[in-house]
């Protein structure tokens, strides 16, 4: 009996390391809570900037209110390569509370931003960019894979994304450009023109000859 059993949990055991290697939605949700058990993003402090650098995740906001509590002085927060949230429910919190301390956030020529971390940006109290900069955006979905543009503009699944890009930008028109700009599993860069179109910088691009 005791066999059977070992048997039958060394089944189960190979089945679910199949499922996880072949089941490419499966992996990801893995790989997805794999990353949020440790800290992906790095922060450095120098006079009044806060250099934030990887990728967003459930870990991030402690992060950042601990080194913001610990440098009162920082002012702005330079995102270099920010590419994404693994956890919007705590980014979008996080985002903020950064516009309630009033911080500011910065693009460098040579910084990338997209998905999540051009959510976070737009928290920023002022906004500012390079000129180069790459500012990305792209559709969300569900844990389905369906896409944000296939769901009715009604539907609850958005309310959180339209309230909070309001919070942010003044109007929403911005969000239901993002989930048209490209599917989940792309990215748009987005044309300083369309940048200013939608009031993402509160100052003007900096242009590489200011720089």
């Amino acid at each position: 009996m005791k066999k059977k059993i070992k048997s039958i949990l060394i089944a189960l055991i190979i089945g679910m390391v199949a499922i996880v290697l072949f089941v490419p939605q499966v992996r990801m949700a893995a790989n997805i809570l794999y990353l949020n058990t440790i800290e992906t993003t790095e922060f450095r402090v120098e006079e009044t900037n806060l250099y934030m650098n990887g990728e967003i995740n459930s870990k991030t906001p402690d992060q950042l209110r601990k080194v913001i509590s610990e440098n009162p002085q920082v002012e702005t927060i330079v995102m270099l390569e920010v590419p994404g949230s693994l956890d919007d429910e705590s980014n979008i919190p996080m985002a903020r509370w950064v516009r309630e301390k009033g911080l500011n956030t910065y693009l460098t020529k040579d910084s990338m931003v997209a998905s999540g971390g051009t959510d976070l940006f737009l928290a920023g109290n002022k906004r500012t960019m390079e000129d180069g900069a790459k500012v990305g955006v792209h559709s969300w979905d569900d844990p389905l894979g369906k896409e944000a543009k296939d769901i009715p503009k009604n539907h609850p699944d958005h309310k959180e994304y339209i309230e909070y890009t309001k919070e942010m930008l003044g109007k929403d028109d911005f969000y239901w450009y993002t989930i048209y700009a490209a599917p989940a599993n792309d990215i748009y860069w987005m044309k300083n023109e369309e940048i200013l179109k939608y009031n993402m910088v509160t100052e003007p691009i900096v242009k590489k000859d200011q720089i």
